[in-house]
């Protein structure tokens, strides 16, 4: 079956499309769940055990508290209270803590630490996973059983002030409710305020049972500046005082003979050292919780607190209530919260615990035994005949030994089961993920070994489809992928997405995978690995080739262990030091070695012209006479590339510590931020900007090269009105804004210039003179990216220009002196641009783990939270490093005129050519693969994760080979 080039890549990445969300949907984790679809009821409790023929009580304790006020400070972490300052600033919640009655706790949040799987954590029980952190953006309603849920269903009135998550993950809950946006980061008064107005009113009311208030100011603060801000002293002492105004109110207005009330003091998540969340180190997953009721017995001093885990909230709050504890919940109870009820309360909450954690064990792992099951059930059976001997009337002292023996045992099987249900967050739908790997590396291998035909005159590849299905191998194939699939199906543990497809759906996916398996037979069997060299291209691989290809696949294999994953960075800095010598070695070979051969016969390699003609080249066309330099210079020029790049990267190593293991250690940027080096910060900016100036404007049009200027001003003017930079006749004590006006200002500059690159490529594609059109494509190129550069400029940190301008310098030296002296092909070139993307994503300070995800950035220029330009410009600011080059590498291969140069040469026939603007969309589906998560314990599945990465690399390459050559 003959297809031309582009219907045939068109086919192959609709294959791959479905082949990587097959591996995506087996690469998340399912969270555990129960196999009742209702929520849990008062009438489903069990009975209280009781040994012989008596009857048994389902009766629910009563409720420990009458009213609950949940205070939730958003990125709270626990040194902010128990730590040093917290005296300082938190007198009265510190003093609770010491003397009060009240229980003082360290509550684990188990990552992704951000807002609404923590909520969910909290009011659920369960543990979210971590498509939770996509789903933060645009929260969903919980469905599923959550305490929100029980208290409203039983009549409590709730009254909510705070986050609108709140108000989407439970919509038509709340009485009453006043939400804010959480999500614009630069506001960190009114925010607070919003939710600090409606106290004085709403505590002097009795027609609520719960009230919810989530304050958002601290968080925004870690986002804006970090923990270490002069701005989280007086955001701290503003939330003791809410606290000591809560506290007051509910004291007022207890009287006896009623319930006490509990006040409970908790944040979702903490802070890291950079101000930001969504990782795992101790400052983001540490988190106070204090109880407050007076209930409880008073402190003498300050105790040590105890750990607990986040989900432990839920099931204590749902037995405080007297309400039934959510279903999916994997938490165990907090024994202390109980104390002051009697011997038989006590064990029967346990009960009620145990049997929930029981049955929610039982359902999710079918070695359910193992994991504190029977010693549940030994428990139970015991609890039976201490209540036999209780309703016997037995008071004497062996009753109460053998009750506190009971709960000892009972606490022990409840932190066994609960362990075991938390490790099931790691389960991995293996099989899933194996399947639709395979069918990504099937295309990878088509693509490959079509590849002679697609890039061939005709642009068209036969397919062997008809024979492939009339072979015995594809029956033989299609029986044994049947057998493997009804195996493990049939005895596969856990659930399988792929098995749950109808089974007519799963077969024919089996049949075409068969089938294009022996059409790929089929294809090798006729394709000649050694072809003729008087007919064909030398095809042997370089000492560069081996290089690049032995990187990229040793830095997959690497991934394959949690330390390469931490430090990821790490690899990517060697390679590139790597790179840079071998780049070395090249120059280096070109400039003495080739030249003192005057005798070797140099025509027969086509890639390196003669010497003679060499020269005359120049005298024509030179990156030197482009960069204004002349032609003598230009091979010291060439020597030091390598080198002045090295010298670049070691700086930008020390300026942005990364990964996990040493980012607590002082960088740089923690120098150039402190408030006693702004000058140095500011006199460093100056001078990145103006550089960055004199390196992108040389290509641009003059509208373009002014309106670049005025734009860079504007970022400068920026960073000094939120009180980064100081201009020279400002104080620096000077009162900061949001520099919402010289943002848009720079805005406009950056419209400017992509307006008039877009007008450029438009008018090239109707110029009559093909010299011209390609003048202003070229252009037109430049000016878009050009308006790129000011963008990330604007978006950057002021520490982060440097590593802005060390890019473009790099960029400028090796195209001018490296790609284009020393002949690399597109392939090698391609690569190398990849390799330089990766590492600036590093020199960033971003990391695999999530927390380095600086969402600030996304509110640059806006006045309100706008959700499409917010996820934008974050995501923009995130991945600048690797757009940068990628669009560094359309605009270099585009603008070319030695086409013979960037031909598909030796080292390409496994990376194949990109050019033109479709290397644009390659690089957008790679870096969306790429979403940097901190993967947690399991890694193995992450090496299958970085080697789909790699096989799509490569065939998205392809694929945009085959659209260009179809195109041409």
């Amino acid at each position: 079956m003959r297809l031309s080039s582009s219907v045939f890549a068109s086919f192959c990445l609709l294959i791959e499309l479905l082949g990587i969300a097959l591996f995506l949907r087996g690469f998340f984790p399912v969270p555990v769940k129960s196999s009742l679809s209702s929520k849990s009821k008062l009438s489903d409790l069990p009975a209280e055990p009781l040994a012989g023929n008596s009857p048994n009580s389902t009766k629910v304790p009563p409720p420990l508290f009458k009213r609950v006020v949940i205070i939730l400070i958003d990125a709270l972490r626990e040194d902010f209270i128990f730590g040093p300052n917290g005296k300082r600033f938190m007198p009265y919640t510190r003093h609770i803590v010491e003397r009060g009655s009240s229980h003082s706790f360290i509550a684990k949040a188990r990552p992704p630490t951000v807002t609404m799987p923590r909520i969910k954590a909290l009011t659920t029980g369960s543990i979210p996973g971590f498509i939770d952190v996509v789903m933060n953006l645009n929260s969903p309603a919980v469905l599923e059983d959550n305490v929100i849920w029980q208290a409203k269903n039983s009549g409590k009135r709730i009254i909510f002030y705070g986050d609108d998550t709140w108000v989407r993950l439970f919509p038509k809950h709340f009485m009453e409710y006043d939400g804010t946006t959480s999500f614009f980061v630069s506001d960190y008064t009114e925010v607070d305020n919003n939710v600090t107005r409606h106290l004085d009113s709403t505590l002097k009311r009795d027609d609520w049972d719960v009230l919810i208030l989530h304050y958002l100011g601290l968080d925004h603060i870690g986002h804006i500046s970090g923990p270490h801000s002069s701005l989280i002293g007086p955001k701290l002492l503003e939330m003791d005082d809410v606290i000591k105004k809560i506290h007051a109110s509910l004291i007022s207005r207890e009287a006896e003979g009623t319930l006490p009330n509990l006040m409970v003091l908790c944040s979702d998540h903490g802070m890291s050292e950079t101000g930001s969340h969504g990782g795992s180190s101790e400052p983001e997953i540490s988190t106070p919780l204090i109880l407050i009721s007076p209930l409880f017995q008073r402190k003498v001093g300050l105790e040590q607190p105890a750990m607990v885990e986040q989900v432990d909230l839920a099931p204590t709050l749902a037995l405080a209530l007297a309400l039934p504890i959510s279903q999916n919940s994997v938490g165990r109870l907090i024994p202390a919260v109980f104390e002051e009820a009697s011997l038989r309360e006590q064990l029967r909450f346990l009960h009620m615990n145990g049997h929930q954690l029981s049955s929610l064990l039982r359902d999710s792992n079918p070695n359910f035994h193992k994991d504190g099951y029977e010693q549940f059930r030994m428990a139970e059976k015991t609890h039976g005949n201490w209540m036999k001997l209780y309703m016997d009337g037995n008071t004497s002292e062996v009753l109460g030994n053998m009750g506190k023996k009971l709960l000892k045992q009972y606490l022990e099987a409840l932190q066994a089961m609960s362990a075991a249900l938390s490790k099931q967050l790691g389960k991995y739908d293996m099989y899933s993920m194996i399947v639709g790997m395979s069918l990504i590396l099937q295309v990878l291998v088509l693509l490959v070994l079509a590849m002679p035909e697609a890039l061939s005159r005709a642009a068209c590849v036969d397919v062997p489809v008809a024979s492939a299905f009339l072979s015995l191998p594809f029956y033989l194939l299609c029986l044994l992928g049947s057998s493997i699939h009804v195996l493990v199906c049939t005895s596969a543990e856990a659930s399988c997405y792929f098995c749950s497809l109808p089974w007519l759906l799963a077969f024919t996916a089996i049949l075409f995978s068969s089938a294009l398996l022996c059409s790929l037979v089929a294809m090798a069997a006729r394709y000649d690995p050694f072809p003729n060299p008087k007919t064909s291209s030398d095809w042997t691989l370089s000492e560069l080739d081996i290089l690049l290809l032995t990187g990229t696949v040793g830095h997959t294999l690497s991934l394959g262990a949690s330390s390469f994953v931490e430090e990821e960075h790490q690899t990517w800095y060697f390679l590139l030091n790597t790179l840079c010598l071998a780049v070395f070695q090249d120059v280096c070979r070109k400039y003495f070695r080739e030249r003192r051969r005057p005798g070797d016969d140099e025509e027969d390699d086509p890639l390196l012209p003669s010497i003679a003609e060499e020269d005359a080249s120049q005298a024509t066309f030179s990156p030197a006479a482009e960069l204004g330099v002349s032609v003598g210079s230009e091979k010291w020029l060439a020597l030091s590339t390598p080198i002045l790049t090295l010298a670049c990267c070691r700086l930008l190593r020390s300026l942005n510590q990364t990964g996990v293991q040493w980012a607590h250690l002082p960088d740089l940027s923690h120098w150039l931020n402190s408030g006693d080096h702004k000058v140095v910060l500011s006199l460093l900016a100056a001078l990145s900007l103006l550089l960055i100036f004199l390196l992108v404007q040389r290509r641009c049009s003059l509208v373009s090269k002014i309106a670049l200027a005025l734009g860079l001003l504007g970022v400068y003017s920026y960073r000094a009105a939120v009180g980064n930079v100081l201009f020279p006749w400002q104080h620096s004590g000077r009162s900061i804004s949001k520099g919402t006006g010289e943002a848009r200002f720079v805005y406009i500059f950056i419209l400017g210039i992509l307006f008039t690159g877009v007008k450029d490529l438009l008018r090239s594609q109707v110029m009559s003179s093909a010299v011209e059109g390609r003048r202003l494509k070229s252009r037109g190129l430049w000016e878009v990216y050009s308006g790129v550069v000011l963008l990330v400029a604007l978006l950057f940190r002021a520490h982060n220009l440097p590593t802005l301008a060390c890019c473009l310098l790099i960029q400028t030296l090796m195209a001018q002196f490296i790609w284009k002296k020393l002949h690399y092909d597109a392939a090698q070139t391609t690569i190398m641009h990849y390799w330089f993307g990766q590492a600036f994503f590093y020199f960033q300070g971003n990391s695999n783990n999530i927390a380095t995800v600086d969402i600030s950035v996304g509110f640059v220029g806006l006045e309100s939270y706008v959700e499409a330009p917010a996820v934008f410009l974050t995501a923009f600011s995130t991945y600048a490093g690797p757009l940068l080059w990628a669009c560094h590498l359309v605009c270099y291969l585009s603008s070319e005129r030695d086409r013979a140069a960037l031909s598909l040469g030796h080292g390409s026939y496994c990376f194949a050519l990109l050019r033109s603007v479709p290397a644009v969309f390659y690089v957008v589906l790679v870096t969306a693969l790429r979403y940097h998560l901190f993967i947690w314990s399991v890694f193995s599945p992450k090496l299958l994760y970085e080697a789909m990465h790699t096989l799509v690399t490569a065939a998205v390459c392809l694929f945009f080979t085959f659209m260009d050559q179809d195109r041409t």
